[in-house]
């Protein structure tokens, strides 16, 4: 279980390594850009979800608690992209298979 860390108070909130290095490259790639995005997730505590505004002026740290980085699943970070870009903002969602046929984008 790894830890998002947000703004200078260091509110953390808990997200489990894989999920977390995803998000980790999403948010690198939407933060270089200069693009702002919401950031909607579960509570760990059970207790309802947590929307936070993500922007390049905020610090956050990924904080990971596994001694090995997780290989990345390419289609999954296409999908959190994706997600982000969206109008309801980045969700985390279920993992997708790495290894099965791509589905077309609908636009």
């Amino acid at each position: 279980m790894g830890k998002l860390i947000y703004n200078a108070q260091g509110h953390s909130f808990d997200i489990e390594d894989r999920a977390l290095s995803h998000l980790r490259i999403v948010f690198m790639n939407k933060l270089r850009r200069n693009e702002s995005f919401m950031f909607q997730f579960a509570a760990g505590d059970g207790s309802g979800s947590r929307s936070i505004w993500i922007h390049p002026s905020i610090p956050l740290v990924f904080h990971f608690y596994g001694s090995r980085a997780p290989s990345l699943n390419r289609r999954w970070v296409d999908q959190l992209m994706l997600e982000a870009g969206s109008p309801n903002g980045l969700a985390v969602t279920p993992e997708p298979d790495a290894d099965a046929p791509s589905e077309p984008i609908v636009g």
